[in-house]
């Protein structure tokens, strides 16, 4: 289908980030939309929201998951924000369920912290996991902040003898081993709602950051080939992907049908790969 009735039918990719205060959300939608910039906040009406008039709410502990963030260097995303239900209790909790149901969402993003002490899961969290049926909205688990965990085996390298360099070296795939059979991944195995997936992202606040495994995981999750074309042409992070599904989805079924040679059938083959680039289709058919 053709990006451009995809977006008419559509619109853009709608993503919900629920999480604890901290828990670096804001630092991954930036990777996300390539930049370093702060996103524009929208109200529910579509009127741009003042900072100041932001930051006086975020003080008095006010929040509204109806406003829509949308970064200038990417608007095909808009996301919406939840802080969480601690600090709303049982009121935030409804409030996050009636806006699930009630709102158009692609994608629903749940970001763990892994640097704090317990690393345990809130009752706030286990609520989710354990009442909030999404229905066919993907719920991906994303492990923030997962670079502490490397600081942890770092240290326990060392205990045991290995020089600063091997420690260093080794510390990563320890802490991944560590993880996989520890006591977050089982519990999301024995929840009543399990996500989708789960994806560790360390150290995404440094400049080089690569959040391409983010991007690859949620076209993953999506069971629509219709919002993997939405999603996959609104991101500009990931170019493989692009390609990997361009060949993937689209080839198979040019090469079904007998006509595929001819100036037509060759515009038609272009056309259809190029759906799956980021601006990409746009640029070509303006400058035929």
């Amino acid at each position: 289908m053709d990006p451009s009735e995809i977006r008419k039918k559509i619109g853009r990719f709608r993503i919900l980030t629920i999480g604890r205060a901290n828990a670096g959300k804001t630092t991954i939608l930036q990777r996300v939309c390539n930049t370093r910039n702060n996103p524009k906040i929208f109200n529910s009406a579509g009127k741009k929201i003042n900072s100041a008039v932001l930051t006086a709410s975020r003080e008095r502990g006010e929040h509204d998951i109806e406003n829509e963030m949308v970064f200038q260097s990417n608007p095909g995303f808009v996301f919406h924000d939840s802080r969480g239900f601690e600090a709303g209790g049982e009121s935030e909790f409804e409030k996050v369920k009636a806006f699930i149901v009630d709102h158009q969402l692609h994608a629903i993003w749940y970001c763990i912290p892994m640097d704090e002490a317990s690393r345990s899961f809130t009752a706030g969290e286990i609520k989710f996991f354990s009442q909030c049926d999404t229905g066919s909205i993907p719920v991906m688990v994303l492990f923030t902040k997962f670079d502490a965990l490397y600081d942890v085996e770092f240290a326990k390298l060392r205990k045991k003898g290995k020089s600063w360099k091997d420690a260093k070296e080794l510390a990563p795939k320890h802490a991944e081993e560590s993880f996989a059979n520890g006591p977050q991944l089982q519990f999301l195995k024995d929840v009543r709602h399990p996500p989708k997936c789960h994806i560790c992202l360390p150290n995404m606040n440094k400049d080089d950051a690569d959040c391409g495994s983010l991007i690859e995981r949620t076209a993953e999750t999506l069971d629509s080939e219709v919002l993997q074309q939405l999603f996959v042409s609104t991101q500009q992070t990931n170019l493989d992907l692009c390609m990997k599904y361009a060949v993937e989805k689209t080839l198979p079924e040019l090469f079904d049908h007998a006509e595929t040679t001819g100036s037509e059938a060759h515009d038609d083959i272009i056309g259809k790969l190029g759906a799956w680039f980021p601006h990409i289709y746009v640029r070509l058919f303006e400058t035929s």
